[in-house]
């Protein structure tokens, strides 16, 4: 799928019994249709949790559970499933640098990293071999999310990058997670 682009649009937001369920729905060639929706409303998870999930066409279910932060999952004590299997999940962070303070992901054999390129909208999957890359059209609440495929990229790829565009990953840089401690500190301090 080398040199793929894909764009995933906004769509009306719904109620559900979680409340507002925003979502973005596009097409992936060679893939079909794809879609980002949170919070799911499939899972019984506490309230102070958000799950989010990507399905299609030819794409596993992918989804991500954390502790909610402005509407969306945390990293910390995060949880990501393909398929209902279970990522390891692990960063450091005390390293400085893009890089240093990577996600890392393992799942389903493969190894990958995801990282933050550029301005705090734009970040980057990758595994040997292969990487997509996503790009919001804003920071908090963007009406496009776009992607550009590269090397042997397929599903699991997409469906992994395209979750993670749900979730807050601010602090995967040391400005960004300078900036995150307090609202990160308030948020897990439920006896206030």
């Amino acid at each position: 799928m080398s040199g793929v682009s894909f764009e995933l649009q906004r769509a009306a937001s719904t109620r559900g019994r979680r409340g507002e369920i925003f979502s973005w729905l596009g097409q992936v060639n060679g893939l079909g249709r794809i879609e980002l929706a949170f919070p799911t409303e499939h899972s019984d998870y506490p309230s102070e949790y958000c799950e989010v999930a990507v399905s299609g066409d030819s794409l596993p279910l992918v989804t991500y559970l954390g502790l909610r932060y402005l509407r969306r999952p945390l990293l910390a004590r995060g949880e990501l499933r393909v398929d209902g299997d279970p990522a390891d999940l692990s960063r450091n962070v005390y390293r400085l640098g893009r890089q240093g303070r990577g996600l890392r992901i393992q799942v389903k054999g493969r190894s990958y990293i995801y990282v933050q390129v550029g301005g705090k909208r734009s970040h980057e999957l990758a595994r040997p071999g292969a990487g997509v890359l996503m790009r919001r059209s804003g920071w908090n609440n963007p009406q496009t999310l776009s992607g550009i495929c590269s090397g042997e990229a397929d599903a699991l790829d997409v469906g992994l990058a395209v979750v993670m565009e749900a979730v807050y990953t601010r602090n995967l840089t040391t400005p960004g997670a300078l900036v995150s401690i307090p609202g990160r500190f308030l948020n897990r301090c439920n006896f206030l």
